[in-house]
């Protein structure tokens, strides 16, 4: 549904783009239907989808992967860099070119490095 951001969330709307249901049905699956044209009309013009809805909107084709964020260690800090969603690398401070040093060589040769302390 397409809402001011300044009413509340059950308060007055634009227009209704569609409906989820995340209950199964007696097939077993979730309902959804949506106004494609009006949503891509809604998001041309500038509307921001909510995260939930943006992850809806993803699986519906509309609207590219949402980015990730990588997990160093279990438990462990959160690495906040984005993380693209199609090679699972992070990417650089623009999001645009993929970075993996962790299989580059440090030296010149080949060979690993060993740090000595």
């Amino acid at each position: 549904m397409a809402a001011d951001s300044r009413s509340p969330r059950d308060g007055k709307h634009l227009e209704v783009l569609g409906y989820y249901d995340p209950l199964p049905g007696k097939d077993g699956g979730k309902r959804m239907g949506l106004k494609f044209d009006r949503v891509k009309y809604w998001l041309s013009v500038g509307a921001q989808p909510s995260d939930p809805v943006e992850r809806i909107l993803y699986r519906a084709g509309i609207l590219p992967p949402p980015p990730m964020l990588a997990m160093a260690h279990k438990g462990g800090p959160r690495d906040r860099r984005p993380i693209d969603p199609m090679t699972g690398r992070p990417l650089d401070l623009q999001g645009v070119t993929v970075v993996d040093d962790s299989h580059t060589p440090k030296s010149g040769d080949g060979a690993p490095n060993e740090e000595t302390a």
